[in-house]
């Protein structure tokens, strides 16, 4: 079965600030947030304060995964350049987005530079209270100001994606109605929402209240990181399939696409187990996961 992980990070440094303050690496994997609580970022044996392509790529080609999407995550730092450089390096292994904080006096030049000489076409925006821009701004509606300028000047070019992590239902950030009026509002932007916004053990009716939000012919929801957000919960995490079973019954196969979240995910869990849990349940037909683990990845990404 072929397979897209949708969902992954690299980094050549850790240049974080969230609403822990900074985030330092202090060797073997490890971090230190301001506030000086410590987390586990890299997995042991790929790498000491990054993770670099080619440890994504001895991963992938472990487990016989044919691309990955690079995604953008405030928790690392923007790594926009490197992202973009590694996809020119490998064109048929990633693909790369880029990210600014719209916040920024200077976000709309920014933007032209990654949409000019970068010649980007997909764009990240961690908003999420958890490790977003909603950790360190005010709470902020995420398509007004000054979000929806930049969504508007994305929508006018060509096959481009837009993919948004607003964290979870608990959170400000949480805002599944806006999404729905900016897939209306850009009908030809693809979107794609992460984590199937972040649900918990106990928020499985407000992931049925949100849900709905996203159906739209332009949206998708990745599936990246569920088993982490439940936990702790062993193999094959029951929680997390019951809210994938949830998202098709409203959303459809289709509009479902595999993720992992690498790299901070392989400290818990098993790159194998992390699609395995879904390959070999009986949520999806064997037509419908090869959607789940590449084709909609394919439609969505413009891959």
């Amino acid at each position: 079965m072929k397979i897209i992980d949708a969902h992954a990070h690299i980094f050549e440094r850790i240049g974080s600030f969230g609403k822990r303050g900074e985030l330092r690496p202090i060797g073997n994997g490890m971090c230190r947030w301001a506030n000086g609580e410590e987390i586990a970022i890299i997995p042991k044996g790929y790498g000491d304060r990054e993770f670099l392509a080619e440890s994504l790529l001895k991963i992938m080609d472990e487990e016989d995964v044919e691309r990955a999407i690079l995604l953008q995550g405030s928790m690392y730092g923007f790594q926009n350049e490197y992202a973009i450089e590694t996809a020119e390096k490998y064109p048929d292994r990633f693909k790369a987005a880029v990210t600014v904080d719209p916040f920024c006096k200077d976000a709309e030049e920014i933007l032209e530079h990654f949409i000019k000489d970068l010649h980007a076409k997909i764009f990240k925006f961690e908003v999420s209270v958890g490790g977003g821009m909603m950790g360190y701004h005010d709470d902020f509606i995420i398509d007004g100001k000054p979000m929806d300028k930049i969504y508007a000047r994305i929508a006018e070019e060509e096959n481009v994606t837009l993919v948004l992590d607003i964290g979870s239902p608990c959170m400000a950030s949480c805002q599944p109605e806006a999404v729905a009026r900016i897939a209306q509002k850009y009908p030809n932007l693809h979107i794609v929402v992460c984590h199937l916004l972040a649900p918990g053990k106990s928020d499985r009716q407000s992931l049925e209240n949100a849900l709905p939000y996203l159906k739209h012919d332009n949206v998708w929801v990745d599936l990246s990181a569920l088993p982490w957000n439940v936990s702790p919960e062993a193999y094959p995490y029951p929680t997390a399939q019951e809210y994938i079973s949830l998202a098709k019954s409203i959303l459809g196969a289709e509009k479902m696409i595999w993720g992992t979240d690498l790299p901070t995910v392989l400290t818990k869990f098993e790159y194998k187990e992390l699609y395995r849990f879904i390959s070999e349940s009986d949520i999806f037909t064997e037509e419908e996961c090869q959607k789940v683990l590449y084709d909609n990845a394919v439609q969505a990404y413009y891959l």
